[in-house]
C-alpha cells in the first residue's frame, strides 16, 4: 500500500518530535502529503478551577498550538510541506475524526509507553485513535 495522506498527530512530549520525524521520512519514501493534528482538549477549556476565561483559554491554547506546529515544520526538510488541523475536543476522537475528514491514508502517533495504573487511570489516547481509526496507525516508541 502507497500511502498518500499521512496525518501526524503531535502535542508538546518529546516521543511526538520522533513521531514527526518518522512521518516526514515516510512522506518523502512515499512522495505524500503530511499535515499535523494537534488537540486542544475541551476538558482544559471547560475546568472550572482554572480562573481562566474559556474563551481566553482557547485563544491561548491556539495561539500556543500554531507555535509548536512552527516548531515541528522547521524539522521537516526543506521539500515537505505539512498542512495543520487544531481542533477542540477529546484527543483521540479529534485525532480520528481529522483523519475522516482530510482523509489520511495512515496516522503517526506517538505513544509515551505508560502501563499498568497510568494507564487505566490516564487511558491510551494512541490505543483510543488505533481502536477507532479509518486508516492504519503507526504507534512510535521512544527509543530504548
Amino acid at each position: 500500500m502507497i500511502f498518500q495522506k499521512i496525518l501526524v498527530a503531535v502535542d508538546g512530549a518529546p516521543i511526538s518530535a520522533h513521531a514527526a520525524d518518522i512521518a516526514a521520512e515516510l512522506v518523502q519514501l512515499a512522495g505524500a502529503e503530511m499535515a499535523f493534528v494537534h488537540v486542544i482538549d475541551a476538558e482544559l477549556v471547560n475546568a472550572a478551577d482554572t480562573g481562566i476565561q474559556p474563551d481566553v483559554f482557547v485563544a491561548s491554547a491556539k495561539e500556543d498550538a500554531r507555535k509548536l506546529i512552527d516548531d515541528f515544520r522547521k524539522r521537516l526538510p526543506q521539500q515537505v510541506a505539512a498542512l495543520d488541523f487544531v481542533p477542540i475536543g477529546a484527543p483521540h476522537t479529534e485525532i480520528v475524526n481529522a483523519a475522516r475528514d482530510w482523509p489520511a491514508d495512515l496516522i503517526v502517533i506517538g505513544s509515551h509507553g505508560r502501563g499498568g495504573i497510568k494507564r487505566a487511570l490516564l487511558g491510551s489516547v494512541a490505543e483510543s485513535v488505533m481502536r477507532n481509526a479509518p486508516c492504519p496507525v503507526l504507534v512510535v516508541r521512544a527509543k530504548t
